[in-house]
């Protein structure tokens, strides 16, 4: 079970009094192109300096390591990032169980990161954040590039995930639908300030 507690972050672009991810749930987070979405994640994420601070279970950001809480609270960019060639080079700990809830078979482990079509590319990475058990993790616009059976497998694994593991999810989505359906807390964001807010 793992909570995340943000409290007084600011970086350039966002500003965030305080907000908490309770472990097990997942709180939605939209607002219009250019608010700071995804500067939000990336200073969560300890990826762009920020002041302020984020506690996970209780422990402050500033007691770990930049790579060890990056593995914690793993941020999921809308456009993944591959550094190798294989997809199987990408993680140590591939679970065949993740693969299957999106539709892939493990024989995509083997085959070359070019070939991967963008949605292909954009369930990997989910599969990838899921291999190094993160206890939070940071979804900007997991879905963006998939249809909508994709999609909805994107959100059954994730649901899944949270009841398996106990993790908190902070999810941006532009679809209001598909808010109301994965999350139970909402936030919008504006010119880079945060607000709680009400239904999605």
């Amino acid at each position: 079970m793992s909570s995340l507690r943000v409290e007084h972050l600011a970086a350039p672009g966002v500003s965030v009094g305080e907000m908490t991810i309770a472990a097990g749930s997942c709180c939605a987070l939209h607002g219009p192109s250019g608010s700071g979405k995804t500067l939000l994640l990336r200073a969560i994420a300890d990826l762009d300096q920020a002041s302020g601070e984020v506690w996970l279970d209780g422990q402050p950001r500033s007691a770990f390591s930049g790579p060890q809480w990056r593995q914690r609270v793993m941020y999921i960019a809308a456009e993944s990032q591959w550094w190798a060639p294989r997809v199987r080079d990408h993680a140590a700990h591939w679970q065949d169980r993740d693969l299957d809830a999106l539709g892939l078979g493990p024989e995509v482990l083997d085959w070359d990161v070019q070939r991967l079509s963008s949605g292909e590319r954009q369930r990997l990475s989910l599969a990838r954040a899921l291999a190094h058990a993160p206890s939070v993790l940071l979804l900007d616009e997991p879905t963006a590039n998939l249809d909508q059976p994709n999609s909805a497998r994107v959100e059954q694994l994730i649901a899944d995930w949270r009841r398996r593991s106990g993790g908190g999810v902070l999810w941006v989505s532009h679809d209001a639908a598909q808010r109301a359906r994965v999350a139970s807390a909402y936030y919008r964001i504006q010119a880079g300030v945060l607000e709680r807010a009400d239904g999605h």
